[in-house]
């Protein structure tokens, strides 16, 4: 389930629904405030992608592999969706 700004902005950014559907698969999720999960593609997640995929398949995803999205705790639909440009710093 997504909204309308998510869908929008996956659109303005130039993220095909088929990585928006790779971050539910295999993202790695870390909460970021009250009800909201972002979900972004990790070194294990990538790894588990080229052991179901294959590795070609997976580096030609290379241009989408630093996606992130924002969703929703509470019901899962995305809120927003784009590009990292930053590393994502833990507690």
């Amino acid at each position: 389930m997504t909204t309308k700004h998510s869908a929008v902005r996956s659109q303005q950014r130039g993220i095909p629904p088929f990585i928006d559907q790779l971050l539910d698969l295999y993202g790695h999720e870390e909460h970021v405030g009250t009800g909201r999960v972002m979900m972004y593609l990790d070194k294990a997640s990538i790894r588990e992608m080229e052991r179901d995929m294959g590795r070609e398949p997976v580096r030609r995803m290379g241009d989408w592999l630093r996606a992130f999205k924002i969703k929703s705790a509470i019901d899962g639909a995305t809120i927003t969706i784009g590009h990292r440009h930053k590393h994502i710093k833990r507690k």
